[in-house]
């Protein structure tokens, strides 16, 4: 079931998540545009893009905890979880945006409450991994 959408929050001309993930399905490597993204517009074959892109749930979008400074346009992250554990996949454009306020706090306090879970936080940011 897909998390419901926070009130007056829209993908808008957002299109990262059209960027920053390695999707197998279109041949698409990690931080390069995809084919069928339109600048400022979204996906061309939005109506057949694959599963893992039908399945994408941006946790700006879905977490009303997440203020504006989330935004993926702002943040240049794309934040999104499966079961325990949280992924972020940081844009290499901004390379130590990531690693400051309000976005390092945040990944450890959600880090530190997943842990007893079982849960972590993972950061993507061009060849390097953290797990927080």
């Amino acid at each position: 079931m897909t998390p419901a959408i926070v009130e007056g929050r829209a993908c808008g001309t957002c299109t990262l998540c059209c960027r920053l993930p390695d999707i197998d399905d279109l041949n698409k490597p990690a931080d390069e545009w995809c084919r069928h993204c339109v600048a400022g517009q979204g996906c061309s074959i939005y109506q057949d893009r694959p599963m893992l892109c039908r399945d994408f749930v941006c946790h700006w979008l879905t977490r009303e905890g997440l203020g504006d400074e989330w935004a993926p346009q702002r943040s240049h992250l794309m934040v999104y979880g499966e079961g325990q554990q949280i992924t972020v996949l940081a844009d290499p454009d901004y390379p130590d945006l990531w690693r400051h306020p309000p976005y390092m706090p945040q990944f450890k306090a959600w880090a530190s409450n997943a842990e007893a879970r079982g849960g972590y936080v993972i950061v993507f940011w061009r060849d390097e991994v953290l797990k927080i």
